[in-house]
């Protein structure tokens, strides 16, 4: 296991990058700077996807390493996986403004 579970690296990230598999009702600690909060996974994450960190609105931004890589399709709730699923991604498209 590694010393942090998952990645956040801006204040304003929505999500963290884990950097293992974690199961379902894991309590997830989450660093950003000086600041430490948790979260509850709602299902697996696996490694190198994307957790919610909090509740996302469909239409809000998906922020990631301070950069918005795309929009909630949907209501993404604090710990669940968010990927193509509930997002449409907006990088290296060039029909949309990052």
């Amino acid at each position: 296991m590694s010393k942090f579970r998952a990645i956040v690296m801006k204040p304003d990230d929505n999500v963290a990058t884990v950097t293992e598999d974690i199961a379902a009702g894991t309590d997830l600690t989450v660093h950003v700077g000086d600041s430490v909060s948790t979260v509850r996974v709602k299902e697996i994450i696996c490694f190198g996807h994307k957790v919610a960190i909090r509740n996302i609105a469909t239409g809000e931004p998906i922020i990631k390493y301070g950069n918005v890589i795309g929009m909630a399709t949907c209501d993404i709730v604090a710990g669940q996986h968010t990927h193509v699923h509930n997002l449409d991604g907006c990088r290296g498209r060039g029909d949309l403004e990052n």
